[in-house]
């Protein structure tokens, strides 16, 4: 199995879909799957039955995201960029390839 290239805690822009160009953040990785739950994007709305704990009624929930629609956000660009791996100090980090700048 590869390297996860997207964690949880990320910034990161939806580049394609009904949601492109909304930034957020990574609450949680399916690894699995290959998605990514990201706040504010991908709202669906959910028809709640009511019952003795609580009211019912509509409610908005974050869905998960393909990790393939997302890019993370550089930190010192503040510009969407890919990631790559390289080694420092016998510690594999992540990077961003359009700055250089480590991520981990």
């Amino acid at each position: 199995m590869c390297a996860q290239r997207l964690k949880k805690g990320d910034k990161v822009v939806v580049i394609t879909g009904k949601d492109k160009g909304l930034k957020g953040e990574i609450e949680r990785v399916f690894t699995k799957t290959n998605k990514a739950l990201v706040k504010g994007v991908n709202i669906a709305i959910c028809h709640i039955k009511p019952s003795q704990s609580n009211a019912g009624g509509i409610v908005k929930k974050d869905r998960p995201v393909d990790m393939s629609n997302l890019m993370i956000i550089d930190p010192s660009l503040d510009k969407p960029t890919r990631v790559g791996f390289k080694v420092i100090d016998g510690r594999k980090v992540r990077f961003a390839k359009r700055s250089g700048a480590v991520l981990d």
